[in-house]
């Protein structure tokens, strides 16, 4: 259904991710920043009919069209209630892909680790705030591929792997356009109270709660079937 949009509640206690993501980060990021997000969106599409009406996916793909507040806080949105779904305590789910998704990072990566150390370069390599996304590109492949702050690759327009700031490439991504099914919120705010700089520690840490079970689930319903994920 569309708005207004309301903000959906954890799956998780706050200080089940402890201690690679602690109970205060993800109070601020959930409560606070994530929240704003959703009020924000609210306001901007306030008495605006069709919008209004928009289911959030749907709402995410013209959001680009309908002027920086849209954009911004629909992006924030969609992307934390994404973002929120595929993690979870540590021994709660498998430890990396199985199946069709398995197979297909193999085959893209040429293996698991592989795939992690280009994703955690992709994540290191962006200059100031953004995301990093897996997703299906147009051929059927797997792509990393990042977004500048809230943008997302669902929206028609963005600019995919390029650093606003330097006009550069991010390292070990392509360009392409993509289904994402996984992402990770590069923005200071999603690790800073623990690990300040050092961002690079977050993200390596970040790898003991993702869910793979949800992402491949994920990756089997939707984005290999070229389908966005309808969240909220």
């Amino acid at each position: 259904m569309g708005g207004p949009f309301k903000l959906p509640p954890l799956l998780y206690d706050m200080g089940a991710l402890e201690p690679y993501i602690d109970a205060m980060t993800m109070k601020v990021h959930h409560g606070g920043h994530h929240a704003t997000y959703v009020s924000k969106l609210n306001d901007a599409i306030k008495g605006k009919g069709e919008l209004e009406s928009m289911k959030l996916v749907d709402l995410s793909q013209t959001a680009i069209k309908m002027g920086p507040a849209v954009r911004n806080n629909c992006g924030g949105h969609y992307n934390h209630t994404l973002f929120w779904t595929y993690m979870a305590p540590k021994g709660s789910s498998i430890t990396k892909p199985t199946g069709n998704l398995q197979a297909a990072i193999d085959k893209n990566f040429g293996s698991f680790d592989q795939f992690q150390t280009a994703f955690n370069n992709a994540c290191a390599g962006v200059f100031g705030s953004g995301w990093v996304w897996l997703g299906v590109a147009e051929d059927g492949r797997l792509s990393i591929e990042t977004t500048a702050n809230q943008d997302n690759p669902l929206m028609d327009g963005v600019v995919l792997s390029q650093n606003t700031a330097t006009g550069d490439r991010v390292p070990g991504t392509n360009g392409r356009k993509i289904i994402p099914f996984m992402g990770q919120d590069v923005w200071e705010h999603a690790y800073y109270l623990k690990y300040q700089n050092r961002k690079t520690e977050y993200f390596a840490a970040w790898w003991n709660v993702v869910n793979w079970n949800k992402i491949c689930e994920y990756y089997d319903q939707y984005a290999s079937k070229k389908l966005y994920i309808p969240v909220a």
